[in-house]
């Protein structure tokens, strides 16, 4: 799908105030655009798990960095390499993140952020049509229409990271298998778009479901060759970081070549290119009714996928994807068995804080971290109360030691030691 935008009314008539703002859509178009999606996917894990920096303030740092390059971007009075494509990377990054808050500290439903991303989407693309008559990216030649272009594209990373993200959820896949969708899906719609397709359509469908194919191609090369716990995505163990670093260097060179050749800059493109129209309406009907056909036919599939026997749970309680398995209220005996357990593993801590080993205290802790991820459905069954008691006080000593709170620094031993007390004594005075 080289050309799927290109009509010769909407550069005529709209362009009085600037040159196009965005690259012709060749095969360069495309190439980068999965690789922007793949670098969305693994630098923001990497930023957010790798370096410890949390994904709020991930997030807030990246939405500085996307006001920062979309102001550059708008200050260009035509479309140039660096600044599209650097917009285009953070942005990737930007709408990733706005999802995984949602999901991960809202505990938004991706079926309800799926289907809200795709009603924003909807209204932006209904006002972008009420007020321009048009929403091919050949028009971007104003500031309104600009405006449009770039909040259709954060809205469609984040209906992207969504929809992929639930597909996941739904269907248990691994990374490699879950690549194989979307890729399907944009060959389908290239092959009617060929056919006749109405080309702004094609154009935005295929767009979307670039970004579930580059978050899978990204998780596949991230994820380590084995799982860490059930349900963990298996790929092929290049981590987040050597991801990254690829697909950048992947992108910094398609951008210089790109400024060099300016074989993607609309103007220099017609001139050895002749534009496409389409405009017969009865192939656009039947490309119409296809795009409904294979919609309901990947529904199908990914019914049939979620009703295929597989892990939706994890029984260790440590898994970032999965939920822990329900477990059944401990006996009185077993929860006194567990009370007492923590109980040595604090004092332990403390001994250890007061003896000056510090790595060997904070071992200890994070066994205990651990244990009590593992026995938290089990307790909460018990007594809900006093779990949620101790477990706000659980956390207040693993902030102590850093574990579990981003890129915060340690707290001196006495510290540690006087959340440790705290957490021994409610441990001691409060009863499951």
């Amino acid at each position: 799908m080289t050309t799927p935008t290109t009509t010769v009314t909407e550069r005529g008539a709209t362009g009085s105030r600037l040159l196009n703002k965005v690259p012709e859509v060749t095969v360069w178009f495309w190439i980068i655009k999965i690789l922007c999606t793949t670098v969305g996917e693994s630098f923001a894990d990497y930023i957010n798990t790798t370096l410890g920096f949390g994904l709020t303030n991930t997030m807030l740092l990246f939405t500085a960095v996307f006001v920062v390059v979309l102001t550059w971007q708008f200050r260009t009075r035509r479309y140039s390499p660096f600044p599209y494509w650097l917009t285009v990377v953070v942005v990737s990054v930007a709408g990733t993140l706005y999802t995984d808050m949602l999901t991960d500290q809202l505990h938004v439903p991706l079926w309800l952020s799926s289907t809200v991303f795709s009603v924003l989407l909807a209204v932006v693309f209904g006002v972008w049509w009420l007020r321009e008559r048009t929403l091919s990216i050949h028009s971007i030649t104003t500031f309104p229409r600009e405006a449009f272009y770039w909040l259709t594209v954060l809205v469609t990373f984040a209906l992207g990271t969504a929809t992929g993200d639930w597909t996941l959820e739904l269907t248990s896949w691994t990374p490699a298998q879950s690549v194989l969708l979307p890729l399907g899906l944009i060959a389908s719609i290239t092959a009617l778009w060929r056919f006749g397709a109405n080309p702004v359509l094609a154009f935005w469908l295929a767009y979307i479901l670039t970004r579930p194919l580059g978050a899978n191609i990204g998780d596949w090369l991230a994820s380590p060759k084995t799982a860490t716990s059930p349900g963990e995505p298996v790929g092929l163990g290049l981590g987040t970081f050597a991801t990254s670093l690829i697909f950048l260097s992947a992108i910094l060179a398609t951008v210089i070549y790109l400024s060099i050749s300016r074989s993607d800059v609309a103007e220099t493109h017609e001139i050895t290119h002749q534009p496409s129209v389409t405009t017969n309406a009865r192939k656009e009907r039947i490309a119409l009714g296809a795009f409904g056909a294979i919609a309901a036919a990947t529904v199908a599939l990914m019914i049939w996928a979620h009703n295929q026997p597989h892990v939706t749970c994890d029984p260790t309680g440590q898994s970032e994807t999965l939920p822990a398995c329900k477990k059944a209220a401990l006996t009185a005996p077993q929860t006194a068995a567990a009370v007492a357990k923590y109980e040595s593993l604090a004092q332990k801590a403390i001994t250890q804080d007061r003896a000056g080993t510090a790595a060997a205290s904070h071992a200890t802790v994070q066994t205990m971290r651990d244990d009590w991820d593992a026995d938290t459905t089990s307790l909460q069954a018990v007594n809900n109360t006093t779990w949620t008691l101790l477990d706000n006080q659980m956390d207040a000593v693993l902030e102590a030691y850093a574990i579990d709170h981003g890129n915060i620094k340690p707290a001196p031993a006495a510290e540690q030691e006087k959340q440790l007390d705290v957490l021994l004594g409610d441990l001691r005075s409060h009863h499951f």
